[in-house]
């Protein structure tokens, strides 16, 4: 597992001791199961230069805790640090999306496409969130784990056209 700065390990313990989270897959249905609501006084700050502010770095987190974190982590740290192998059905497990692995490397507009597709047409098992989450719930949900990206990575993604 990736080693934590002091401040980003304080940033996720204020976040993650609160929050209590039922999964986030979905189920059979391909429903989202909703979780328990964000404190009302847990304290997020979004980073400086960012595209997204505060008000919806919040958002994102009652969004990530309900819809994502069962399979991607309270944190979006991952649930596995093998997320490159597959598994014994041949799909590969859900990758952290902390900045530790490849979110980084597509544009907020495929970000958007998988969240709305869902990971099986890439091999993975997430189900489609179109019909679940309203677009200011899938870009508030990825300011959440942009947030846990560092300043270098955050740099290279815009870098490379993040934005789009």
């Amino acid at each position: 597992m990736n080693a934590l700065s002091p401040g980003c390990l304080i940033r996720s313990l204020t976040i993650a001791i609160p929050m209590l989270l039922m999964t986030g897959c979905g189920d059979d249905t391909g429903e989202s199961v909703s979780a328990s609501p964000v404190p009302a006084d847990l304290t997020m700050t979004a980073r400086p230069g960012r595209w997204y502010d505060s008000g919806r770095l919040q958002q994102g987190a009652a969004v990530f805790a309900g819809n994502c974190a069962g399979c991607h982590g309270q944190l979006a740290q991952g649930l596995t640090e093998d997320w490159k192998t597959r598994l014994p059905d041949g799909s590969f497990p859900p990758p952290p999306l902390n900045g530790s692995a490849h979110a980084w490397h597509h544009p907020r507009v495929q970000l958007l496409q998988v969240i709305d597709t869902g990971g099986i047409p890439y091999g993975g098992q997430m189900p489609a969130f179109q019909e679940v989450l309203n677009d200011d719930q899938k870009l508030a949900a990825i300011a959440f784990f942009q947030n846990f990206w560092d300043d270098e990575t955050y740099a290279v993604w815009l870098d490379r056209g993040g934005l789009q």
